[in-house]
Parts: structure tokens; sequence; C-alpha cells
């Protein structure tokens, strides 16, 4: 009887919007579909985040695509930015607060020699950085190597001071790595202590390495390896609680596996910096990271112009 009363209610109620009970039902039923594929889109969003705990809606979008056509889910990016932000799953950046770099010292500083370079394989280009990293109430320091070509981290070192002795473990690990001597590979950094010591500069002297350094104290000279610094800290290490020294090491070996082996990068055709660098053939990469040197390049070009015409006026 309820049932009876309930199919003409909802009879009436079609009749007012005029509309069919068939509509209604099928209308229902894609309504929960909906809810069901959100229900399974953030499950999955979140499974990946265990691994990739910050990383961005953009990479999620992209990793999410063999997903997607799995089962039949058709969702855009804005539609994902959306659910994300209704499930309180975006994320949000971190300010830097700590410098690493100390420029004024008695060793010799290398001009920059990549304003204009674009490198078309691997190991024609390194960049290398230094940032630091809070475990517990200390600070630690990670040195970074990173092949601009395909991104993949190639040399790294976590240590308790900003010593050169720590710094070039980096450097090794990179030079280690080589399957052959290099030829025509540039090394690129800012103009830090670390890099400029006699020790740190023999190494890339002994494997024929191009010494690099930026000019003028600006991120862009150096933003590859700047970004990479970002990546690292915020999508992974500030995630997790490490307390020593030993934990720090094993955590950042973990997360620069993840980085290489499976984290997407749009400036690379949305491939992982190992399937670029493990690469025999030929790829066509989208690379957007040569923007920040030219754009760099024009903007102190500028700033020069401005200058000398001040010193005119002045004069």
């Amino acid at each position: 009887m309820k049932n009876t009363f309930s199919r003409i209610g909802l009879a009436k109620l079609c009749g007012w919007f005029g509309i069919t009970r068939q509509a209604y039902y099928t209308h229902s039923w894609k309504a929960y579909e909906v809810v069901n594929q959100h229900h399974i889109v953030v499950d999955k969003v979140k499974e990946i985040r265990k691994n990739h705990p910050r990383i961005g809606t953009r990479k999620l979008f992209d990793m999410l695509q063999p997903f997607f056509k799995e089962y039949q889910i058709k969702m855009g990016r804005d539609a994902l930015f959306n659910l994300l932000y209704t499930n309180h799953l975006l994320v949000r950046k971190r300010k830097r607060k700590i410098s690493t770099t100390n420029s004024y010292h008695r060793f010799r500083k290398y001009p920059n020699l990549i304003r204009e370079f674009t490198p078309t394989a691997i190991n024609q280009l390194w960049v290398s950085d230094i940032t630091y990293w809070k475990i517990g109430e200390k600070h630690v320091y990670i040195s970074f190597i990173m092949d601009v070509y395909s991104h993949k981290i190639v040399g790294y070192y976590v240590a308790k001071t900003l010593e050169t002795v720590e710094t070039i473990q980096a450097l090794k690990m990179a030079l280690d790595d080589l399957k052959t001597e290099p030829t025509n590979l540039i090394h690129h950094s800012d103009r830090g202590i670390q890099y400029c010591s006699n020790s740190y500069v023999k190494l890339l002297q002994d494997y024929n390495i191009k010494i690099s350094m930026t000019e003028n104290g600006d991120p862009l000279e150096n933003a590859v390896a700047e970004r990479i610094n970002g990546i690292i800290k915020e999508e992974y290490l500030h995630i997790y609680k490490v307390n020593t020294l030993k934990e720090a090491k094993e955590l950042l070996k973990a997360v620069v596996n993840l980085y290489n082996n499976e984290r997407p990068h749009m400036s690379i055709s949305n491939l992982t910096p190992n399937q670029v660098h493990q690469s025999t053939e030929k790829l066509k990469l989208n690379k957007l990271w040569k923007n920040y040197y030219k754009k760099n390049s024009t903007i102190v070009k500028q700033e020069q112009d401005v200058n000398q015409t001040v010193n005119l006026l002045q004069y």
C-alpha cells in the first residue's frame, strides 16, 4: 500500500515538472554513478598520496589517466580540482625562510655559461643546489645535482653541516653513475663557497666538466635547481617526522627513488625522469624549463639598461 502511494506521489511529482518517471530514474541512477565515481577517485588520490603526500593536482591528473581509462571515468582537470577542493585535498605551499648560500669568500667565481644554452640530451647540463631540512629541533642540509634534460636527480647527500666535504659527496655520486666519461658537460650552481672551493672545482676539472655559476644572486639564474628543492621538500620530506641523521638519509633515498621513477613532469611531456634518462630513443620533449633562463637573461639586460641610464642622468 505504501509503495502504491509512493508511485502515485512520484507520478504526480514528475507531472508537475513535466518529466517521465523513466527520466527521473535515469537521472537518479546517473547522479548515483557520479557520486560513486567521486568516491573511487578520492580513494585513489589518497592511495597515491601515501607515497607522494604533497603532489599537486596537475601531476595527479596525469597519473590518474590509466585509472580513469580502466574504470571508464570521464573527468577533466578542473573537475578534479573541484573534487579535491571539496574533500580538502588541495596542497598549500610553504615559504622558504633560510639561506644556504654564502658567496662572500676568497675563491674564484665562474661566469654563467647557460643563459642561451639548451641541452638536447642527458649529461650536457647538471644543476646543483643546497637546501635545508628541519628534523626535530635541528637543521640538516641536502645537496642535489640534477640532469636538466631528464630532470633526474643524479646525485644527492644529506649532512649536518654546509661543509664542502659534505657537498662534494653528491657530486661523487653523480660521477660514479656515469657510464662513460662526459664530453661537453656543464655543471651550473650558485656562487656559494662549497662550489667555489678548491676541492670541488678540482673534481669537476678532473672530469673536464665546464663550470658555470650564477652572477646576480637571482633565483631565476638557477631556477631548475631551486625548483627541485621545493618539490622534494614540499611534496615529500615535510610530511614525515624524522629525528636522526640516519633516518633522514633513509627517507631521502626513498623519496629520490619515488621522484625519479614515479613522479611525472609537464616540462618533459609528463614522463618520469628515469624514463627520459634511460631512453635510447630521441624523444620530443616539451622543454618548458628553458623559459626560466631566457626570461632571466631578458630581465638582466633590462636592469643593465636601466642602471646605465640612471648613471648617465646622475653624471
